[in-house]
Order: C-alpha cells, then structure tokens, then sequence
C-alpha cells in the first residue's frame, strides 16, 4: 500500500476487535466496522451496553467520544442505525471524525458480500482449502478471483446478447 494512500477498512462483526482497531489507528487507516449490540461502552460518563442506544427505525445515533469493552479502548465513535428497510437496527464503531461519511463508507459493504459468499461456500469453497502459507494462499486468491471476474463477465454477455433464450 502506498504510504500516501487513504484507506478505510470495513469490517463485519468479527472484525470490531479492539486489537484490530489499534492495528487499524497505527497505520493511519481508517475504519467502520459493525460491532455487538452486547459490546459495553463508556461514553459521556456513562457505562452501557451498545444495545441500550435503541435508535427508533430512521434513526441514527451516536455517542462520541467513547471507549468499548471492558478495557475501554478509544476514543471512537459508536452509532446506532436503524435504516426503515431494515428489521433491526445495525451498531457501528468508528475512528473516522465524519459519522455521515462512516454510514456511507459502510454501506459499500453491501456491493461486496455476494463476491464473499461466492469465494466462500456458495461458490469456490475457499475456506475449505486449509491453506496457511501466504504465498500458496495467494496464488488460490489470484485464481479465484481471475475465475470469478471471468464468470462475471460471461453473465454479462449472456445478459446482453441474450443468450437465456
């Protein structure tokens, strides 16, 4: 990655971590990952589970600066989202400044979760390959992906020439 490149990393649950957060903040990257509603947070003198924000549906929430879990690592921003779409509202931690550009950053996940699942199990069953060294893996990565784009592009052209017919 170049030095001058900005970066926002986006993360589903599993990466709300507060390692990875301080990882994250030591390279100058940005983040927005979702994180559990069970998660405890320290903000505004106050001690809560993330849960307990309870936006109504339409509603955004935030509560900055705050510190999470136990170890009270921040200072980050914590939101609480609940989009009228959605059934339940979604709870988000941050290091970004901008809490509208931090929704709209991670609102960019939603475009790469198919390709995920396909890589995954609907499709190439990657995490099945057992594979630990780095460069194996990114060699079965790189075809994957190749595989993937060439899949792609076959979809469109059978779209566009119509040849479902």
């Amino acid at each position: 990655m170049p030095k001058d490149a900005h970066v926002t990393f986006l993360g589903d649950g599993e990466f709300d971590g507060i390692d990875l957060q301080a990882d994250l903040r030591k390279t100058d990257w940005f983040y927005v990952c979702r994180t559990a509603s069970t998660i405890l947070v320290r903000g505004c003198g106050v001690q809560f589970h993330v849960a307990d924000l309870a936006p109504a549906r339409g509603e955004l929430l935030a509560v900055t600066p705050a510190w999470m879990t136990a170890e009270e690592y921040g200072p980050v921003s914590i939101l609480a989202l609940w989009e009228q779409q959605f059934k339940e509202p979604i709870y988000l931690v941050t290091n970004m400044s901008d809490l509208d550009a931090a929704v709209q950053q991670y609102k960019k996940r939603a475009h790469i979760e198919t390709f995920f699942s396909d890589q995954k199990s609907r499709g190439f069953n990657i995490h099945k390959s057992h594979l630990s060294d780095p460069t194996r893996l990114s060699r079965l990565l790189i075809a994957s992906c190749l595989a993937y784009l060439w899949i792609v592009y076959l979809g469109v052209c059978a779209t566009q020439e119509e040849w479902m017919k």
